[in-house]
């Protein structure tokens, strides 16, 4: 979950690892810190809270450091210790030789730091990652030399880790190394770069490394070698990345997350014209990689956590319809403790946007152990978890700064239509749904005609900002959709919102109804549309304020509704597509007249890369 980037070359360093941070704070931080090497000195600035403060510390001693050549830099989101400037990272050696960050979690720390105690080695966090600084120079005391150093403490660790590190009497080198935790390098001319993700490296170079498990980068400002653990010298691939710094940019908006909620027509236009060139057609897989002999599924899992699993119910939904095969959805970080039934005749689909869930990936680990086929969903098709499947199923949505999912939630309900359309259709060997397909050619107009005047959504987003608790209900396929608009404004506003299926308000929830409290149920007309409104009923009856969102105009002045906001109505199995967008800007319009950090909300990350 924390940020990573590392610099060697020529131009001033610190600039390039904070501006680097800056690019990576849509992951989720609460600290940060930048080392610099120069001239066999080492430094670290470290500062807790937002960036701004420790691009503030730095400029306090900024002539101190102008001629280092070489630095390392993170942002923390806190797992082992709290968010203090303590335990903000780089750490370093106690001789103040040897620094390093880390993304990931190390299993086995209490057992290790006790011994390095016990050696002598003083400890000043509470972190994990300290473990791994006394570790790995402990070793380099032993042998002098960084590389075998590194080597020899990362085979003593146990669990997940990305790290940087550098030691002042090796002032030409960085020495890169990941495991089960993301990490990449940024290829430049007289200059390299490391990082944790590609925004970090968007502007300074498009060319990239990618690191796998248990590969160790020796960075110099001239070239870079890649290794296994084993000391032998890899030969990688050098990758061009097409992202342009338009991608990481507001483009005039308020927030990255309303800029995303507005792109998502297009991108939805997009995925149709590749994947279904015409309404008439059968679905196509374009470039994507699917390879599934349905013959042999009796059951298909879908795998998830957070938004990505609101996006497998709605799946469920239809895939069940469509499929006629039983479909379950397990929260990844419960499938991997439960007893595993999957075998070969099950279908194990994995979502996740970064493709670096720890949960989602091990999940998926576990299913590919009892032989089950397999379907990844990922917004990064260059992201761990597509090692595990050549059935890959890209998102292309782009790149997604802002830590609440909107474009990416989108477009994996785009991918999970079509990808069960298309399996439906190679099970029978017709070409289906055209009444369906027809509509979601129309559906990208109907987002734009949404967006187009957002007066009413912003007004009651606005008024939810008034209330303590906030409850979503719904039935049917748009339960799934009131669980992630009540997640939407749970994470971006922190009001307290939880989602119910409809009919099970009575069976307690409805204990905690008054006037004080809002409630949006979620209405599309279909077979459980008046279902729902009874349930209104219910709780109007004990003076809940009333804030639908609905497919029937009818809806717009009824007597049962304080407000109502009305969307266009589409065929149900499709109105999620539609329905997200006002549930998105609800919580967005909520938050902002609340004020919060609405790209960057407390305490959450955008890639959870740890259990």
């Amino acid at each position: 979950m924390c940020g990573i980037v590392g610099y060697i070359g020529n131009n001033a360093v610190a600039d390039v690892l904070l501006n680097g941070l800056k690019n990576l704070e849509y992951r989720g931080y609460d600290s940060s810190g930048i080392a610099l090497n120069d001239n066999h000195t080492i430094e670290v600035y470290k500062a807790s809270g937002k960036l701004g403060n420790l691009y503030q510390l730095y400029a306090k001693h900024q002539p101190q450091m102008a001629n280092a050549h070489q630095g390392i830099g993170h942002i923390r989101w806190a797992t082992h210790g709290k968010a203090t400037i303590e335990n903000a990272h780089p750490h370093i050696s106690n001789d103040g030789k040897l620094v390093l960050v880390h993304n990931g979690i190390i299993e086995n720390y209490k057992e290790l730091r006790n011994k390095l105690e016990n050696q002598g080695f003083v400890f000043h966090s509470e972190t994990d990652t300290e473990t791994a600084v006394h570790l790995i120079d402990r070793e380099y005391k032993l042998c002098h030399n960084l590389e075998t150093a590194v080597i020899r403490a990362i085979k003593q660790l146990k669990g997940a880790f990305a790290f940087c590190i550098m030691h002042a009497d090796e002032t030409d080198k960085i020495i890169a190394v990941r495991k089960n935790a993301p990490l990449i390098i940024g290829i430049g001319k007289d200059e390299n770069f490391i990082a944790s993700d590609i925004p970090a490296l968007i502007g300074k170079t498009n060319q990239i490394l990618h690191l796998n498990d248990e590969e160790i980068a020796i960075v110099h400002k001239s070239h870079v070698e890649v290794k296994d653990t084993k000391g032998n010298t890899l030969n990688k691939t050098i990758e061009k990345i097409e992202f342009s710094p338009e991608v990481i940019s507001k483009a005039g908006y308020k927030h990255f997350m309303l800029k995303e909620i507005n792109e998502q027509p297009a991108i939805l236009r997009k995925i149709l014209q590749k994947h279904l060139p015409k309404a008439e057609d059968r679905v196509a897989l374009a470039d994507s990689k699917l390879n599934i002999d349905l013959s042999q599924v009796r059951n298909i899992t879908f795998v998830a956590c957070g938004t990505s699993l609101h996006a497998a119910y709605i799946a469920k939904a239809t895939w069940e319809k469509w499929l006629n095969i039983p479909v379950e959805v397990v929260a990844a970080s419960e499938f991997i403790y439960r007893y595993n039934l999957t075998d070969e005749h099950s279908l194990v689909i994995g979502i996740s946007q970064s493709g670096e869930t720890a949960d989602t990936i091990t999940a998926i680990k576990q299913a590919k152990e009892h032989n089950a086929q397999l379907i990844i969903l990922t917004n990064r098709e260059d992201s761990s978890i597509t090692h595990y499947s050549a059935n890959v199923i890209p998102l292309e949505a782009g790149i997604e700064v802002s830590v609440a999912a909107t474009k990416s939630f989108m477009a994996q309900l785009a991918a999970l239509y079509w990808t069960g359309m298309y399996l439906s259709e190679q099970k029978d060997n017709q070409n289906k749904f055209l009444p369906l397909k027809r509509e979601l050619y129309e559906i990208p107009a109907l987002m734009e005609e949404i967006l187009s005047d957002l007066s009413d959504i912003k007004r009651m987003g606005e008024k939810l900002s008034k209330f303590k608790q906030i409850f979503y209900i719904a039935r049917g396929i748009m339960l799934p959709i009131a669980m992630e608009g009540a997640l939407k404004i749970k994470e971006i506003s922190y009001i307290n919102a939880n989602a119910y299926a409809s009919g099970e308000l009575k069976h307690g929830p409805i204990a905690l109804l008054d006037k004080d409290t809002a409630v949006i149920p979620v209405l599309a007309q279909g077979a459980v549309y008046e279902k729902t409104l009874s349930n209104c009923e219910e709780a109007k009856a004990r003076q809940a304020n009333i804030f639908a969102l609905s497919n029937n105009d009818k809806d717009k002045e009824a007597a049962l509704f304080d407000e109502a906001i009305i969307i266009p109505e589409v065929a149900e199995d499709l109105s999620p597509l539609l329905m997200c967008l006002p549930l998105q800007l609800l919580a967005y319009f909520a938050a902002d007249e609340l004020g919060r950090e609405i790209d960057q909300p407390r305490n959450l990350a955008k890639s959870v890369t740890v259990e």
